[in-house]
């Protein structure tokens, strides 16, 4: 894929994609609400939502479901807006944290109205409604973040005084323990649109996600790939998680050849220390764990950033890194 926007990302994706109405507009339903798909010759409805990322993301799930699953009808895919996708003019931690684009998905998958649901788990909050579970985690893309900049190649080559955009508290914490003569501002949006705002001279240079450019194309387009040594993570970045109903064992033994073992380890363990240290959108923390052969994460030893753990307040923390790097080993039961 090539830049691609939202309506290239539906074409590929094929016609099975529609938007899912608020539970409140849709018409009362008679008789179960466990599922979705009652009947064995109904599609499974994979909800998601409306970015091109978000669809090239469940678009992926859908073609691994059908690859493990050949008899299986082709799934559809109902888009879902959230309240995060909807007000873009606040920061996140100001508007209630990262559950904002997760609660109206996570509501019409314990209703019925969707199967599972397809998840960055960098966006995924620390605890899961009840009733919900994680079904499966694909093989991770490479974590690492990525630099935009007209102006420079490298974070270091920045002129002093450039405004950074990044939405994220701990981009913000790395890059001002990296330059604190830099200006960080706040830049909200998905891909293609924090891109159209540095083109159009709103920053000077913004971090995304490696993984999410290269699932959309545009990974050739960054300046710069950054070193886990000079920026480390979010937990979970570049992991695809698909969320289901507890209850729903049919749905997760069809999930089983979907899920990564390696994957899951390094998750669970960034997830449980996120977990420990009460991680939110008003906490600046990282984290990056990595498998052995043996089937363990392996200690590392590089040069990363130092952690803040201590409550400070954001402010402070700006003005050092705010980074974990999960030195242990933890063992994930085989389903």
């Amino acid at each position: 894929m090539q830049g691609w926007g939202a309506d290239e990302v539906r074409n590929a994706v094929g016609q099975t994609v529609f938007e899912l109405a608020p539970l409140a507009l849709r018409p009362p339903e008679s008789g179960t609400k466990a599922s979705a798909m009652t009947g064995s010759a109904k599609s499974l409805r994979i909800g998601t939502r409306g970015s091109p990322l978000a669809l090239a993301q469940a678009n992926l799930v859908r073609e691994a479901l059908a690859a493990a699953h050949p008899d299986l009808p082709r799934a559809e895919v109902a888009v879902i807006k959230t309240t995060g996708d909807q007000v873009q003019d606040r920061k996140l931690d100001e508007i209630g944290g990262k559950g904002l684009f997760t609660k109206e998905i996570e509501e019409a998958l314990l209703d019925g109205r969707i199967d599972l649901a397809v998840h960055s788990m960098k966006d995924m909050p620390t605890f899961l409604p009840d009733g919900l579970v994680i079904g499966c985690l694909l093989k991770r893309e490479d974590p690492r973040d990525a630099l935009f900049s007209p102006h420079a190649g490298t974070l270091a080559g920045l002129p002093r005084g450039a405004k950074v955009g990044t939405s994220s508290l701990r981009r913000q914490a790395q890059v001002l323990a990296l330059r604190p003569d830099l200006n960080v501002v706040t830049l909200r949006g998905n891909v293609g649109t924090r891109l159209a705002k540095l083109a159009a001279g709103n920053v000077d240079a913004t971090l995304l996600a490696l993984a999410g450019l290269i699932r959309l194309g545009l990974a050739e387009k960054a300046t710069a790939v950054l070193a886990i040594e000079e920026m480390l993570p979010a937990v979970a970045q570049g992991a695809i998680g698909v969320e289901i109903r507890a209850s729903d064992s049919r749905m997760r033994e069809l999930l089983v050849p979907l899920d990564d073992f390696a994957t899951g380890l390094a998750v669970n363990a960034e997830r449980a220390c996120l977990a420990v240290l009460d991680g939110s959108c008003h906490t600046p923390i990282a984290a990056l764990a990595e498998t052995g052969s043996n089937g363990t994460l392996r200690p590392m030893s590089r040069n990363v950033p130092s952690a803040v753990i201590d409550g400070v307040s954001p402010a402070l923390a700006a003005r050092r890194s705010s980074s974990i790097f999960i030195k242990t080993s933890v063992s994930r039961s085989r389903r």
